[in-house]
């Protein structure tokens, strides 16, 4: 028996787009088995960090800035293209820090960023929770990818939840949501694993 050769990313693409108008209802489960074939493992996951945090305030609101690096895989912008909705989840975390006891908690936030593809248009729609899900519409897949790894200018708590000369601990991080799959398709879930990233927490000490 001969030897499988995987296809390569532009031959997968062409025959599932084929496919996709022969039999729609098929799709995502033939495209997650071509990305399977074209990885060599799934431990290829993103080593996806955040930097550039800068914790900061205005006159009534504590603030947070940061950048997710690394978190789009060459089999992640194929699904993409391949017209499956991603979603990224960043998580903040506020709490006062104590000696001689646990760490007391003041606002826990999580935001959503999607991304997803419109073949006909070809334009990228990214939708961000902290914007109230407004869609922003991107010619540019780069300038999409950046949104989407973007987290500016988010209100942690407003300043008179805190109080003056405390510790506090700002804790950052960033995961991929596993990819939403038809009922019938809920047994190939593992497959998702050849693009999955999660960052490490990241923190940032501070006194108010």
């Amino acid at each position: 028996m001969g030897q499988f050769k995987p296809l390569c990313l532009r031959a997968q693409r062409n025959l599932i787009m084929s496919v996709l108008r022969r039999h729609p209802g098929i799709f995502l489960l033939f495209l997650l088995f071509s990305l399977l074939c074209s990885s060599p493992s799934p431990a290829r996951a993103a080593e996806a960090t955040l930097s550039d945090i800068i914790v900061t305030n205005t006159q009534e609101d504590l603030l947070v800035f940061f950048d997710i690096q690394g978190c789009f895989t060459r089999e992640m912008e194929e699904a993409i293209l391949n017209g499956i909705p991603t979603t990224f989840t960043i998580i903040i975390r506020l709490y006062k820090t104590r000696t001689l006891w646990f760490d007391g908690s003041i606002s826990s936030l999580k935001l959503e960023h999607t991304v997803k593809y419109d073949s006909l248009k070809n334009e990228f729609r990214v939708t961000r929770s902290e914007d109230d899900n407004n869609e922003l519409v991107f010619k540019d897949f780069e300038t999409a990818k950046k949104s989407m790894a973007e987290i500016s200018n988010i209100k942690v708590v407003p300043l008179e939840q805190l109080q003056r000369k405390s510790q506090y601990q700002l804790r950052v991080k960033a995961e991929l949501e596993k990819v939403r799959l038809p009922l019938y398709l809920h047994y190939v879930l593992f497959f998702v694993t050849l693009w999955d990233f999660e960052t490490d927490w990241y923190t940032v000490d501070f006194t108010y």
